[in-house]
């Protein structure tokens, strides 16, 4: 029996190549050079590809070039998804898992839109429960996201954290920012309470001005993995680090990586 790669149980935090691609073509040629240069997972961005290539061949011929390292797949509503709804969306994501996607992003507002992709409305709370188990029956793994996007004081963060991993995620995914040295420094404390609070693995991120010591040493502080890119391009996240640059810093700071 073929067994899926897991995000789970690592000794270390992975290397999580993103890709968003329009094309199948430039998305293996992308995966190919970032296999070269180390990487240890891949996250693909569906919502980035041209709609008329998600087919299974080519989606499954996306993964296969990935060479077997756990797959982590997003399908927001930005990008190319513009105006599908969530139920369109969150099939996709199921999709995804039954053509081998290890991880799945279910947003925390998924059904129902809120400022802090948090939604507490008790009927979309429990379409995200039925789309958990059906991802998970799928034999996929889930991740909870809310793209905060603004900085958020330590109680609030956990607060979400707490109640994404209620809902039964995998790991729990927390986007918020940082505009100056002490939010930065701040959203480094926070890493380590979400480290101790948490009983599932973890990724804490920061946007705004002061994102890059964050999303540099956070995996060192708990962080489940690096989400980074093999180049920033149009369509990469220029938040996200090289992966050339992060394999130098936890090169040189190996007693902190283990």
């Amino acid at each position: 029996m073929n067994i899926r790669p897991t995000f789970l149980g690592h000794s270390e935090p992975l290397l999580c190549c993103m890709i968003q691609s329009r094309t199948p073509e430039n998305a293996v040629s992308t995966i190919r050079r970032a296999i070269g240069g180390g990487c240890t997972a891949f996250g693909f961005q569906q919502c980035q590809l041209e709609k008329q290539y998600r087919d299974e061949t080519t989606i499954r011929s996306i993964f296969e070039a990935m060479e077997g390292r756990p797959v982590y797949v997003t399908n927001y509503r930005g990008g190319l998804n513009a105006g599908m709804t969530d139920d369109e969306i969150s099939d996709g994501l199921v999709t995804l898992a039954e053509y081998g996607a290890t991880l799945c992003d279910v947003m925390g507002d998924m059904f129902c839109r809120h400022p802090q992709e948090m939604t507490e409305d008790p009927a979309a709370v429990d379409k995200q429960l039925r789309l958990i188990d059906r991802i998970h029956e799928a034999g996929g793994e889930v991740l909870m996201s809310s793209h905060v996007l603004k900085y958020t004081p330590a109680e609030e963060v956990l607060r979400i954290a707490l109640e994404q991993q209620k809902r039964g995620a995998d790991i729990v995914k927390i986007v918020t920012a940082a505009n100056s040295e002490a939010e930065q420094i701040e959203n480094l404390r926070i890493t380590t309470l979400l480290k101790e609070t948490l009983d599932v693995p973890f990724l804490f991120l920061s946007g705004g001005s002061h994102y890059a010591l964050h999303r540099m040493i956070g995996p060192m502080l708990g962080c489940v993995m690096y989400l980074c890119v093999q180049e920033h391009d149009e369509l990469a996240t220029k938040s996200q680090p090289l992966l050339s640059d992060v394999i130098g810093v936890r090169k040189h700071f190996p007693y902190i990586s283990k």
